[in-house]
């Protein structure tokens, strides 16, 4: 039975292992090319220390012509796309260029100077939606929405970008305002007619993929929204069928839509008493088409109100920088919510970690794959008297067992006296009921730390990119599988170690070499990085398991099963009495 159980636990594994490679996903349908530039534009140089606005071609202004659609209508796809790239305007900062369309108000891409993209093509990182613009606007005016995809002049600032245009019978006006030494954008907005309204801003459909694992990159792919007084809540591309909306209610103090490590952002200003500050409205997601079981496209559509008196708002288009999101406030290093239904739990411990992780890196000026190494090894040391209370305790149930199995066998039918008689066992050993648990924690402490380091490691940017030893990058799988079958094999014999001087158990000894296998099955495709810290915290183990076993094989019971003292007494049969005579 035991050898069937394993031969299907490996068959399990290779086939959890083998099918990704032999089927693979069918990748996502290649995206269009973006627009070429105006052959009348100068590429800005980065430096200086307030953006500059390239010469344009600009269009006449002329009215909206668009049709107006019911405000509960999704906005219309990018029908226009060809239009708003016709004409670029760039505004560049140290940090980013934006690229602008000349016809009307949209965020065509931008470019992240500092981080490269890992396609093949190579270049800095293009935020771009490969179905048209990354961040395009409406005006919803009772009930009609009037998409602004033409009739609009861009006025070039000494600092931005100023639209003005008809809409309906009023105009609009918007302004963009790039800020130095950061990834926002600071957005005035104000609509002069009899009728307020309510801008709606569009959010990526989705993304063209910068990184390696594109499938890695294209699963993360996800919504999310803060909401005045709630924690953060996402929504991810594959959660939702086509068509299907979900709607997180407003007041809203940011949205977001991001990949594994950007985020395209739309915030409330920090300061929520200045003038023209309001909150945003609901943001409304809805599930797009499929061409594979992977869903790459979605909209989210969030508005934000309009009047006659400038209301501002920001656009963050950048990375998912765990230091500079956290500086922003507004609790926007929580972009990326995880955790599930344990968010309450996971996000403030994931948060512990990565603040840990960061000050090791700027105090100790290694790399992070070192980092991990030097974490793993602390850990251990840090639970090292916790471990050895626990494990001191699991050696006190193993002698105690005999006395407590021959308290439940001679009073299994009396609970109260059961339990009375249980309770004068554990007294006797200095023991309680909870001792049971405490047995357990040497395998349970350390979990809380890897759950969070698995979280951190799904978007944390600080680790993309970084090499260690013969890992390309401590953010992806390990190419040759060293470090994950070093973890199972650290963790079997940190098993075997374990169990030497116990009692002869079938189930503990199956457990000692079915764990570490399905361990390296689930581990195996994970971050090469949480491989390597899972793999020095059980090397780090070792002295201290070998110890306790060397303790336990110095205190071991006798192998008749009694042990000295009472539970000698407990398990020794009394004397038969000797049979009366029969008077005679």
């Amino acid at each position: 039975m035991e050898r069937r159980f394993l031969w299907a636990l490996l068959l399990t594994g290779a086939v959890i292992v083998l099918t990704p490679r032999l089927f693979p996903t069918p990748p996502a349908s290649p995206s269009r090319p973006a627009a070429a530039r105006d052959s009348t534009l100068d590429v800005a140089p980065t430096g200086g220390a307030a953006p500059r606005v390239e010469p344009a071609r600009q269009a006449a202004s002329q009215p909206a012509t668009a049709t107006a659609v019911a405000p509960s209508t999704p906005l219309p796809e990018s029908a226009s796309t060809a239009a708003l790239q016709e004409s670029i305007v760039e505004l560049t900062v140290p940090e980013a260029r934006y690229h602008f369309s000349g016809r009307a108000p949209a965020l065509i891409e931008a470019s992240i100077e500092r981080y490269r993209s890992h396609r093949k093509e190579q270049g800095v990182v293009r935020l771009q939606d490969p179905d048209g613009a990354l961040i395009e606007f409406a005006v919803a005016i009772g009930r009609d929405t009037i998409p602004l995809t033409t009739g609009f002049a861009a006025e070039r600032l000494f600092d931005g970008l100023r639209y003005r245009g008809n809409v309906g019978t009023g105009v609009l006006e918007l302004t963009f305002r790039p800020v130095p030494e950061s990834y926002l954008t600071r957005v005035e907005a104000s609509l002069s007619g009899p009728l307020p309204g309510d801008l709606l801003v569009r959010l990526p459909h989705g993304f063209v993929s910068q990184e390696t694992d594109s499938l890695d990159d294209i699963t993360s792919l996800a919504y999310a929204a803060k909401p005045m007084r709630r924690d953060a809540q996402r929504v991810g591309f594959g959660s939702l069928d086509p068509g299907e909306a979900d709607t997180i209610n407003g007041p809203i103090q940011w949205a977001v839509a991001k990949t594994k490590y950007f985020v395209v952002a739309a915030l409330v200003p920090g300061d929520s008493s200045a003038p023209g500050v309001k909150p945003f409205g609901p943001l409304v997601v809805t599930g797009g088409t499929r061409v594979s079981k992977v869903a790459t496209r979605a909209s989210a559509v969030l508005a934000h109100p309009l009047g006659s008196t400038a209301t501002v708002f920001e656009l963050y288009t950048g990375p998912q920088e765990w230091q500079r999101l956290h500086a922003m406030g507004r609790d926007f290093e929580n972009a990326n919510p995880y955790g599930g239904f344990m968010q309450g739990m996971v996000q403030p411990f994931a948060t512990i970690v990565m603040r840990v992780l960061l000050w090791m890196k700027d105090t100790t000026k290694l790399s992070y794959g070192w980092v991990l190494v030097i974490f793993g090894v602390v850990i251990r040391i840090l639970l090292w008297p916790l471990n050895q209370s626990a494990m001191r305790t699991s050696m006190k149930m193993q002698r105690v067992q005999p006395e407590i199995q021959a308290v439940q066998q001679k009073y299994g039918s009396d609970k109260e006296r059961l339990q009375k008689e249980l309770m004068r066992v554990y007294g006797e050993h200095g023991m309680t009921p909870l001792s049971p648990l405490m047995g357990c924690l040497p395998m349970l402490l350390p979990m809380p730390i890897l759950f969070a380091l698995f979280f951190v490691f799904q978007n944390t940017i600080e680790f993309r990119g970084v090499p260690f030893l013969w890992l390309p990058d401590i953010s992806l799988k390990d190419p040759y599988y060293i470090i994950p079958i070093a973890m199972g094999l650290s963790m079997f014999l940190l098993s075997w170690i374990g169990i030497r001087g116990m009692p002869p158990n079938p189930q503990s000894k199956m457990m000692a070499y079915l764990l570490p296998v399905m361990m390296t099955v689930f581990f195996i495709n994970f971050a090469s990085g949480l491989n390597l810290y899972y793999t020095v915290q059980n090397i780090a183990a070792l002295p201290q398991q070998w110890l306790i076993a060397r303790e336990r094989g110095k205190t071991a019971p006798p192998k008749g099963g009694g042990t000295a003292g009472s539970t000698a007494v407990a398990t020794t049969p009394a004397p038969k009495s000797p049979k009366p005579r029969r008077p005679g």
